[in-house]
């Protein structure tokens, strides 16, 4: 049953996606391969090396890909100046946890980014990557985190308050969560947000949304960031619900303003000084701009 809702939950994406307008052409789009066989795509704004950020897509551990996210990468290249390495990472419940995290953890060691960014259950995967990473010695520079899942236990309050009628239904979320982590004893020890010790990890940049059943985690886990003096930014975006930076700018005025303050937020960031470089061993299958 839960492999038939999965399958439903892609299909509806893929469905989505192609509703939706191409992104901006860019100088080069390419899809690779890592060493241990994850489909990539990367993305330059420029014929000239900028800083690499890899990004992880949302869709709660369960559905979401390439191509669902793709426009968003595009923008993301185009208005931030940079190059974007999107994952695409093994999905629950077929892979459930750890098993995306380790895919996460195998292209940062490889790629070597500057930053790391997802939305959603990829902001989840890029804050365990960034904790693993840590411990190893060598995180990237900087965490963006939209609309973060951090606490698996559901136990916070906008749960409850936005759970009901906003996108993300809070019978829905905790289906995703018994996806990913299908042992409740795991899943304390598997949140983020309840990691004993937050401190070293890289700078962040935490965005939630208002009408979003994950707001109050995110904004839990940027204090808890703060408290182990981390830099972050915080900003929790009014009126605005959970997946705002998937599409929303084409129907809303605020969406497309959070969108450019997200953008304005990622250049502030992610300078030019340290210049973007491939590495070794790509197999590539070029596509067109």
């Amino acid at each position: 049953m839960s492999r038939d809702i999965a399958s439903e939950l892609r299909e509806g994406a893929r469905k989505r996606n192609g509703m939706r307008p191409k992104g901006p052409d860019l100088v080069h789009v390419e899809d690779l391969i890592s060493p241990a066989g994850l489909p990539l795509r990367h993305y330059r704004p420029s014929s000239e090396p900028r800083p690499l950020m890899v990004f992880l897509h949302g869709g709660g551990w369960v559905f979401g890909d390439l191509e669902t996210h793709d426009r968003t990468c595009r923008r993301l290249a185009k208005e931030c100046d940079v190059e974007v390495l999107a994952v695409d990472y093994r999905l629950a419940p077929e892979h459930p946890y750890p098993a995306a995290i380790d895919d996460v953890v195998e292209v940062l060691r490889w790629a070597k980014p500057m930053a790391v960014m997802g939305d959603s259950a990829g902001g989840y995967l890029a804050i365990m990557a960034c904790l693993r990473l840590r411990d190893e010695g060598d995180p990237p520079a900087v965490q963006i985190l939209i609309c973060p899942n951090t606490d698996l236990t559901l136990s916070q309050p906008s749960v409850i308050e936005k759970g009901t009628g906003y996108g993300l239904d809070a019978d829905m979320l905790g289906w995703f969560v018994v996806q990913w982590v299908p042992d409740p004893a795991e899943r304390h020890a598997a949140s983020p947000l309840h990691h004993p010790d937050l401190s070293g990890l890289p700078a962040a940049l935490v965005v939630t949304a208002e009408h979003d059943a994950l707001r109050d985690e995110g904004a839990a886990y940027a204090r808890r960031l703060a408290d182990a003096a981390v830099p972050v930014t915080y900003r929790c975006e009014s009126g605005l619900v959970h997946g705002f930076i998937q599409g929303m700018d084409l129907t809303s005025p605020e969406a497309a303003a959070a969108h450019e303050r997200i953008f304005a937020d990622v250049r502030k960031l992610i300078t030019r000084e340290d210049d973007a470089q491939e590495p070794d061993g790509l197999v590539s299958v070029k596509r067109a701009p």
